[in-house]
Formats: C-alpha cells, sequence, structure tokens
C-alpha cells in the first residue's frame, strides 16, 4: 500500500473521483503517437525502465493469451503484473498484480502524483494526454514504483506502433493475429493494420505469432528481419494438434523447436483458444531459452487449465443458459459461430441478442451470425459510440434475403428490456447469447451476476 505524499488531494477526494477523473479524460479521443508518453515517462523517472515485459498485440485473442501467460508465470511462483483493456466490471480490472487488482487506495495516490503532470503537459503543444495514456502511465508507476513484479504481462490498446503501451522494451513480443478492425484508425488493408501491430517489434527482441494469412506474415517477417529480431510463426515454428473438445476443459498436442507437451488442458473454450495458447506457450518456451526462465512442466500443464478469462464464451447462467462472448468484428463472429456451431454448445434453439459501436464492421460481423440464429435481439450499449438498435435492424432486415433466412427479430434499444426477452425465450433445451462490443458484455455480465450496474470507461 502507497503512503500519501504531498498534502494536496489534486482534487481527487476519493476512488470514484480517481476514475472519474481518468474516464473524463475519453473527451480528448485517441491520439495515436507516443510523444506525452514519452514526456511522462521522463517526468516520472521512467518506471517502466525497472520491468520486464511481455508485450501483446493483434485484432483478437490478446486478452486470452494474456491469461494463460500470467496463470503459468503465477504457478512458477512468479509476481505478475497484467495491464489489460477494456475491463469488464471494474477500473481496476485492467491494472492487476498477483491476479489481483490494484487497490482503490493505491489508484487514488498514484492519480493524485499524476494529474498535476498531466495538466502541465496539457498546457503545452502536445496538448492534454488521453485516458488510454494515463491509464497506461499509472500501471507503469504501479508496477514500476510500488509492486516490482517479476513480469508485466502488457497488452496493446490499439494497434501497436504508436500505441501509448509501446514505449516499453519487452523481452517477448507476441502478435496474435490481424484483422478487421479499428480500420478507420489503424488502415483500409490488412497489410496496412499488420505493420501497425508490427510496430511493436523491437531490435533483437523475439517474435511470436500465431497470424495465419501469408500477406499479413509477410509483413511482419520483413519487419522483424529488418529488426533483426528471431521470429516464430505458428505452423512453422510450433504447432498444434486439437484432443478433447469439451466445456472448460479442452486439451491439446504442442510441439515446438525446443519441447513438446502432450495432452495439455487448455482453460478456455473455443478452438481459437488453442492457437492463443500456442502462442503462449511458444513465449515461455522464448523466455526459457534466451532468458533462462524456469518453469516447470506440471506447474505450466496447471497454468493453462486455470485460465480463465471473462466475458469469452462464458457461461454466466445454468437456467436459462446464458453465454457471453465479446466478439465485435468480422474475424471474432467467425470463430464464435464456429465455436457455437461445434459439440461443445449443444442446443435445440439458439437465442441471440447483439449490441455494437457505431464504428464496427457490422455487415462483417452479421454474415457470419445471421445464418446460426434462430432469434435475433438487437439492442443498445450503454456508451456514448452506440449503434442505434434501429439502424442495425435494418442492415439486418437488408441481409436476411442473401441468407435465406428469417429468425425472430426484436428491436430492444434499453438492453436490460432485450436481456429480459432473451432470458424468457430460452427454454431449457435452447441456448441464449449476448454478444457484441465489451460496453455491452460489461453490462450484463455485472447485472447477471451481481444485479449492479458495471463502472464506465475504456
Amino acid at each position: 500500500m502507497l503512503h500519501e505524499e504531498c498534502a494536496s488531494d489534486q482534487g481527487l477526494a476519493d476512488y470514484a473521483a480517481a476514475v472519474g477523473w481518468i474516464t473524463g479524460l475519453v473527451s480528448f479521443g485517441i491520439k495515436p503517437g507516443l510523444k506525452r508518453m514519452e514526456r511522462l515517462m521522463e517526468r516520472l523517472g521512467h518506471p517502466e525502465r525497472r520491468l520486464k515485459f511481455i508485450h501483446v498485440a493483434g485484432t483478437n485473442g490478446k486478452g486470452s493469451t494474456c491469461a494463460f501467460l500470467t496463470r503459468v508465470l503465477l504457478a512458477n511462483g512468479y509476481d505478475v503484473g497484467t495491464f489489460t483493456s477494456p475491463y469488464i466490471e471494474k477500473y481496476t480490472n485492467r491494472i492487476q498484480y498477483n491476479g489481483q487488482d490494484i487497490p482503490e487506495e493505491d489508484l487514488l495516490l498514484l492519480s493524485r502524483r499524476l494529474k498535476p503532470l498531466v495538466e502541465e503537459i496539457a498546457a503545452t503543444e502536445l496538448e492534454s494526454p488521453t485516458m488510454f495514456e494515463v491509464s497506461t502511465a499509472l500501471s507503469l508507476m504501479y508496477y514500476g514504483s510500488v509492486v516490482y513484479p517479476d513480469y508485466v504481462v502488457w497488452e496493446t490498446g490499439l494497434g501497436g506502433r504508436l500505441d501509448s503501451t509501446n514505449i516499453v522494451m519487452p523481452v517477448v513480443t507476441i502478435i496474435t493475429n490481424v484483422g478487421h478492425d479499428h480500420m478507420e484508425i489503424l488502415g483500409d488493408t490488412l497489410e496496412q493494420v499488420a505493420a501497425e501491430k508490427a510496430g511493436i517489434i523491437k531490435a533483437g527482441v523475439p517474435v511470436v505469432t500465431s497470424c495465419e494469412q501469408p500477406e499479413v506474415l509477410k509483413v511482419i517477417a520483413a519487419k522483424a528481419e529488418e529488426m533483426k529480431a528471431p521470429l516464430y510463426v505458428m505452423g512453422r515454428h510450433f504447432t498444434f494438434e486439437p484432443g478433447v473438445i469439451a466445456l472448460n476443459r479442452q486439451s491439446m498436442d504442442w510441439e515446438g523447436p525446443f519441447r513438446r507437451y502432450a495432452k495439455l488442458v487448455v482453460g478456455l473454450n473455443g478452438y481459437h483458444q488453442f492457437k492463443n495458447a500456442s502462442a503462449a506457450l511458444m513465449a515461455l518456451e522464448v523466455l526459457r531459452q534466451y532468458y533462462a526462465l524456469v518453469v516447470e512442466d506440471e506447474e505450466v500443464y496447471a497454468g493453462f487449465a486455470a485460465a480463465r478469462w471473462p466475458g469469452r464464451l462464458e457461461l454466466v447462467s445454468e437456467s436459462p443458459r446464458v453465454l457471453i462472448d465479446g466478439a465485435h468484428n468480422p474475424e471474432g463472429a467467425e470463430t464464435l459461430a464456429h465455436t457455437l456451431s461445434g459439440p461443445t454448445y449443444g442446443r435445440r434453439k439458439l437465442h441471440f441478442m447483439m449490441g455494437m459501436l457505431s464504428t464496427k464492421n457490422h455487415t462483417g460481423y452479421l454474415r457470419h451470425i445471421l445464418p446460426i440464429v434462430d432469434t435475433l435481439i438487437l439492442t443498445e450499449p450503454d456508451f456514448h459510440k452506440k449503434l442505434d438498435a434501429g439502424r442495425l435492424a435494418e442492415l439486418v432486415y437488408s441481409l436476411l434475403p442473401e441468407y435465406g433466412v428469417n429468425p425472430a427479430i426484436y428491436v430492444e434499444s434499453d438492453w436490460k428490456a432485450g436481456l429480459a426477452r432473451l432470458q424468457a425465450l430460452t427454454e431449457p433445451e435452447d441456448l441464449a447469447v449476448v454478444s457484441g462490443t465489451l460496453y455491452l458484455i460489461s453490462d450484463v455480465r455485472t447485472w447477471m451476476l451481481y444485479k449492479t450496474d458495471s463502472e464506465k470507461g475504456w
């Protein structure tokens, strides 16, 4: 626990005020670039230089990969910081140490230290740091001046090259995959998006990727070669073979350049988690070979089996069965549809509720979802960038003739009303799914598990 070091509370009387200040910075939007982070780190005495990072980028699968890494390192006795976004229930979820949220009091005191520096930079030509930059800085302050973990599992926010998390020098880099998301910022083609993700590759730092598209791999390989960074590609340097596929307990055989693992249990659901687990395992093997990381096989098995990640193929209710999943782009929808069409989640009817942000590729998402649903409830997340449910319905109706399907469609702009309808429709043999933006997933999960509203932010 931190001790208060200055008399002034900087106008932040308590934890709620600190979170209000941080999330209020969302009004400054997204500002790609590292100049504000560089200035903040300089003024803070460079806490990032005291830490070892595993930097994880990708369109989908970042959070799950971070969960695997965190659980295995913890199982082997390491102290681990885990920085992820967005959060599911509470702002402090995004800054964790040994699986526990940063204490509210620590967040408050660190915010009081940081706020005058943020205001100082805001008065310069650099303008105000953004909400995500401030969150990144707070995590670095916490890890680099309070708890000092052995490793920080470090998830990018958006892209990579100009993302605020790219202020660090990692010991290994992971790029999970590259897909059609945030293209209004990252670029119009997969190659352009890949170039932004590959921007986290540092000179001489090993790179692990589970990307599969040839055009994407070409970009990543070229960047790795330019930076003289050893590159390990799924399908070339490490492979997996699925074994048992069952709810909350599926297994695989894995083989890499240094060793193999048989019947490794993966604690997260869906075929795509084999890919995320494979990338995480290759990164751990890199750390073992390059940096003498000590991990025992028994603890590796235990860590992968224990991994959990809220809001990703998570069954939050048994009666009726309600599954939540934060798929919000075409690749995520394809993965979700593939999983729902497999043997893991048997059902008579599939009732599906979705809510999206206005910036996403809704047509690409719906192409995977419409053919498999019996009921579709269109709603809205409680967030300022939400897509109007009526507009989403217009798009759905325009796409239905293409697939020759005729699901029952309901438009409920109030997500709580939509959820009530979803639960009422779902009989014992059916499956209900809530998917779309994580802002909706956050609200639904918190409401269903705790009957409270979630905090808001990114």
